[in-house]
């Protein structure tokens, strides 16, 4: 497969063991199979970035897959606050925080490559919502649809970083890319407002699954963040 990293820097040989631990799936090499992705995401408001392009040969490792049946759109939660820092603002966020850790948790060190939603600012404040008790896991499910914010690919191990080669790099112009990243922001933020005003009165807040104690395996909850 055809990977691209979105950066500020041309990278032409990415280093395992390097980068922040507190990024969404932990420490690892995040790309997109999207060039245009990649491009958004390396922009800033003033600066050009960079799109790495890599050959990736994908066959034979580990692959973490959460956008496929066998996961639920709480595996990608309970992956997210294992590793990034959430404003808890009612009492029952510290305990959905902590069940969804016991409950949901994936070990995504047990894997070469993670593929899994991006939680860029309006994806994060989806899933902080529902930590916070205030829309449903059908609406968080749907949410993570809004405005086609992005699919990652993950490079978690030192033989996933062993299969990457690199193919070249094309500049991401931020007079281009910048406002189109907002785009995308903007239509999603404003789709979510339209499905917080709907009201899910039946779904499944945080407090039914804490007092209920709702597994993984509920028919209620989204298969995966996709579907």
């Amino acid at each position: 497969m055809t990977i691209y990293h979105g950066s500020q820097r041309k990278i032409e040989k990415p280093e395992f063991g390097v980068g922040k631990a507190g990024n969404d799936f932990g420490l690892g090499f995040y790309c997109t199979e999207s060039e245009d992705l990649a491009k958004e995401w390396s922009v800033l408001p003033t600066h050009d970035g960079f799109a790495n392009a890599y050959e990736f040969e994908v066959s034979g490792l580990n692959v973490l897959n959460l956008n496929t049946p066998e996961f639920t759109v709480l595996n990608w939660m309970a992956i997210l606050v294992s590793h990034r820092q959430f404003k808890i603002k009612v009492p029952i966020a510290r305990a959905a925080y902590q069940y969804l850790k016991s409950r949901f948790a994936v070990n995504v060190e047990a894997y070469d490559v993670v593929i899994g939603y991006r939680a860029d600012d309006s994806y994060f404040d989806f899933a902080e919502a529902f930590l916070n008790n205030t829309i449903t896991v059908e609406q968080l499910s749907s949410a993570l649809r809004l405005g086609k914010l992005g699919e990652q690919v993950v490079l978690k191990s030192r033989e996933a970083f062993a299969r990457l080669r690199f193919s070249g790099f094309s500049v991401a112009d931020h007079l281009e890319y910048y406002p189109r990243r907002q785009a995308r922001i903007e239509t999603a933020e404003k789709q979510y407002l339209d499905i917080q005003s709907d009201g899910d009165f039946k779904g499944l807040y945080m407090n039914v699954m804490l007092s209920e104690g709702i597994g993984n395996d509920d028919e209620r909850i989204p298969r995966n963040a996709a579907s």
